[in-house]
């Protein structure tokens, strides 16, 4: 008898626990250590040829289904220089490197490489300036390519949380 009322209050937990369980599946984002990363001097490589890069970036992505991620900014720039540091965090890092293919183009002094990102109708207004871009080639964050410009102010849950957003939007 005892067994059946334990059976019972078993079932009522898992009924009540069982949506919870889901929700968790669906957290994208990983756990990172709190606190911000530390900056890169040079993330982005000034002598790169970048429309070359964007197009494996993108071949890759669709070979892959993995998400191509365009990071446009400039070593000058401090948010730029922290983001990078973010992508370089080791929880941050495994999981971009499972969903993401990862390209940081450099616009120099907003004097190159800003015809890129017109590809996907998206004007660089500040940097960084961030493109999520589906397997199939479609600009997932056109409402919000810019939401990372202020990178150094954030911490680094804060900046995985908006990538995947970004990356569901």
């Amino acid at each position: 008898m005892w067994w059946a009322l334990l059976c019972r209050i078993s079932t009522v937990k898992i009924r009540y626990l069982l949506p919870f369980a889901a929700l968790s599946l669906l957290a994208v984002s990983p756990a990172v250590p709190p606190g911000q990363a530390t900056p890169v001097a040079h993330p982005y490589d000034e002598a790169a040829d970048a429309h070359a890069q964007v197009d494996a970036a993108l071949a890759e992505g669709k070979r892959s289904g993995r998400t191509v991620l365009l990071d446009f900014g400039g070593n000058w720039c401090p948010d730029c220089r922290m983001l990078a540091g973010v992508f370089q965090e080791k929880p941050v890092a495994d999981w971009m490197a499972q969903h993401f293919v990862v390209l940081t183009v450099d616009i120099g002094r907003r004097n190159k490489n800003m015809d890129i990102s017109q590809r996907w109708g998206v004007t660089i207004q500040g940097v960084p300036t961030v493109m999520m871009i589906s397997p199939e080639g479609k600009l997932l964050n056109k409402d919000d390519p810019y939401g990372l410009a202020d990178a150094r102010s954030m911490s680094t849950q804060a900046v995985v949380d908006l990538l995947a957003k970004m990356a569901k939007s």
